[in-house]
């Protein structure tokens, strides 16, 4: 009896296992959400995206939440891993240090019998790889490199082999990986998790040559908002930062439209690994039942505001793109609901019918894709460090800046690329007033530790000194002469 009980038990996860689908997780790094064709942008391309979010749904308003970091691609990792806020994370090196959430890759694998496999980079250190993943190829475990030449590393059964030549441009390599996965997907009966981390389109901004060339012939625009400084002192990163250093003082339009060539440049040949990937499902016979996500860490400024980094809470450098296809996710349909990257934890258990162990912060957006609901929040709220704060209504958008006593307030409406400041305006106290409260809601329900206002506030003027650029050695030649010549470097293995 007891034996014929077992039996079914393992019959059931058998079962289970079979009718669960795949997940291919793609994961760009630094990518704007208005770098895809298909979702408004007639001058890049992006064929494979488009098929993606013509085939799935895509969230139009989604977000990064902010950051810990200056390396904000650090603690978007670390929320989409564990389905919470920064905020919520240990406060003791939360880049690395989880606690005792679970990540999605180890809950998946507890509950529903999946084969985690991770691919391309992983910014957080051994120890929540340990939490996350035993098995992967082609791991790259650091922040940024040269796309041309790197070194990886394979983990079998948890234990990381020696560094090996990449042996070609990052994209492909993790494509190549992630199609030989796939090809062998089919041998073994329980469902996989393949979670694909690109290193692209984060500097260097050196794709192929062919990819960068057809954009310097066909030039896209500089972003609505560009500037060739920011008026003020939003973040020490703005006048120190490596992110920010890419390119000299005052930006030249000239340079800032090179490098955003570069950049498109970069997310078309990924586009194209991308597609190979897609490709590989299809001849493999497994793209029926395998949910793809695509999305990115977080978005870059790229000259928006006079900004190249992400360490702002400006628009275009937090929001990114989010797609999903698969069974039971309608096609061609898309949101503008507020969302989260690391809403995805809970909207992938939702969609593979597994209950999370902890308690998170993930909200599930199955609801809004089946078409139950409009919205998850009402409010989208982004805190950066210590030094900015922005809530978010939808219409109205309130930044703080604590450390210098600064604000700035945008109609989104009437004004969605943040270029007309109504902070001083006397007609719009009452929605300065409105969305500060907003804005203590999300922090004390975050217990964010960090005041709105210093009584010894730093000076609002930036100070800008090209002799401070750091370059760092994963810039190829041609880019250390091109954007940083006549620059005395003391560090070049500056990391």
């Amino acid at each position: 009896m007891i034996r014929l009980w077992l039996v079914s038990l393992c019959s059931l996860a058998f079962l289970q296992a079979k009718q669960r689908p795949n997940i291919l997780f793609l994961f760009a790094d630094d990518q704007r959400a208005d770098t895809v064709a298909a979702h408004g942008n007639p001058h890049i391309q992006t064929p494979h995206l488009d098929s993606l979010a013509k085939e799935g749904f895509s969230f139009r308003k989604n977000y990064c939440a902010g950051s810990f970091s200056g390396a904000v691609c650090v603690a978007s990792r670390a929320m989409l891993m564990t389905g919470q806020h920064w905020m919520s994370l240990p406060r003791e090196k939360p880049q690395s240090n989880w606690g005792s959430n679970q990540t999605l890759p180890a809950l998946l694998k507890e509950r529903g019998n999946y084969r985690p496999f991770i691919i391309g980079k992983w910014h957080n250190g051994k120890k929540t790889l340990d939490q996350s993943f035993a098995n992967g190829s082609s791991l790259y475990m650091g922040g940024m490199a040269d796309h041309t030449n790197f070194e990886v590393q394979d983990l079998h059964n948890g234990k990381l082999s020696n560094k090996r030549p990449a042996g070609g441009f990052s994209s492909t390599v993790f494509a190549n990986d992630a199609i030989s996965f796939i090809h062998g997907a089919g041998k073994t009966e329980n469902p996989f998790f393949l979670y694909v981390s690109f290193m692209a389109p984060h500097d260097p901004r050196n794709p192929p040559e062919k990819y960068r060339e057809m954009y310097y012939r066909n030039r896209p625009p500089l972003p609505q908002n560009f500037l060739p400084e920011h008026p003020f002192q939003n973040a020490p990163q703005a006048t120190s930062g490596r992110d920010e250093g890419l390119a000299p003082w005052p930006r030249i339009q000239e340079m800032i439209s090179d490098q955003l060539c570069e950049y498109y440049g970069l997310i078309t040949h990924l586009d194209e690994q991308v597609g190979r990937i897609l490709q590989a499902l299809e001849q493999a016979e497994l793209a029926e039942n395998t949910i793809v996500v695509y999305t990115a860490d977080h978005g870059l400024a790229m000259g928006s505001h006079g900004l190249l980094g992400k360490q702002n809470v400006y628009e275009q450098s937090m929001q990114c793109p989010m797609i999903l296809r698969g069974p039971g996710i309608p096609q061609g349909k898309s949101s503008h609901a507020f969302t989260y990257v690391h809403d995805l934890y809970a909207t992938l258990c939702n969609l593979v019918s597994i209950e999370p162990e902890n308690k998170i912060g993930s909200k599930d957006l199955t609801a809004i894709i089946r078409g139950n609901s409009k919205r998850v929040r009402k409010t989208l709220f982004l805190p950066f460090q210590d030094n900015q704060r922005s809530i978010n209504d939808g219409k109205w958008k309130l930044h703080i800046y604590p450390q210098i006593n600064h604000q700035l307030l945008f109609n989104l409406e009437k004004d969605p690329h943040e270029m007309q400041d109504l902070a001083k305006d006397l007609k719009y106290s009452e929605q300065l007033i409105n969305l500060e409260k907003r804005m203590n809601e999300w922090r004390n329900f975050l217990r964010d530790p960090h005041p709105l206002r210093s009584d010894n506030p730093l000076p609002l003027k930036p100070s800008y000194n090209n002799q401070l650029r750091v370059l760092d050695r994963w810039q190829p030649e041609w880019i250390r002469e091109k954007y940083f010549e006549g620059l005395s470097v003391p560090n070049l293995e500056r990391k």
